[in-house]
């Protein structure tokens, strides 16, 4: 045997252990910004805020919005898009959704999902801009919300009407 004690053994696995789940847990929180694209500049958030039909506003004392998901800022509803001028906290796979009632957990919006309609993919935390599909009445709508698809997670809401 080479002079390692079970005890030790075992210290020196579970330590490891803690530092692989440590390093895959950062690296599913930085991997999104390493891979973003850049963010909109202040040229187009204008021009695409100053053709808004709605406004919201992301806050980060939401009920289920926490440190690691939160929003914060004035989110701009136009017949092209969504813009958000402000910040969201970094995350994986960000979906922009369209609800009939506001909401701010996770209970409410799976409760509500079926009848929400997926606008697109949010790929950016500083700023953003998500096109609208063609023939989307916002009138039909009365809450924007960004929401974790792989971790079913709320992350912020706005109500905009």
């Amino acid at each position: 045997m080479n002079g390692m004690t079970t005890p030790r053994a075992l210290l020196l696995t579970i330590t490891h252990l803690a530092m692989l789940g440590a390093g895959f847990a950062l690296g599913i929180y930085t991997l999104p910004l390493l891979i973003a694209p850049p963010a909109p500049d202040a040229a187009t958030l204008s021009t695409s805020a100053a053709q808004a039909s709605f406004r919201g506003q992301f806050r980060r004392d939401l009920k289920d919005s926490d440190a690691l998901h939160w929003g914060e800022g004035e989110v701009s509803l136009g017949p092209q898009g969504i813009a958000l001028q402000g910040k969201l906290a970094p995350g994986p796979d960000y979906k922009l959704y369209l609800a009939p009632a506001f909401v701010e957990t996770e209970a409410d919006f799976e409760r509500l999902k079926p009848q929400m309609l997926r606008v697109g993919d949010v790929k950016t935390f500083d700023n953003f801009i998500v096109p609208l599909p063609p023939g989307v009445d916002l009138a039909r709508y009365d809450t924007v919300i960004v929401w974790c698809e792989s971790f079913s997670q709320f992350i912020t809401a706005a109500k905009y009407r």
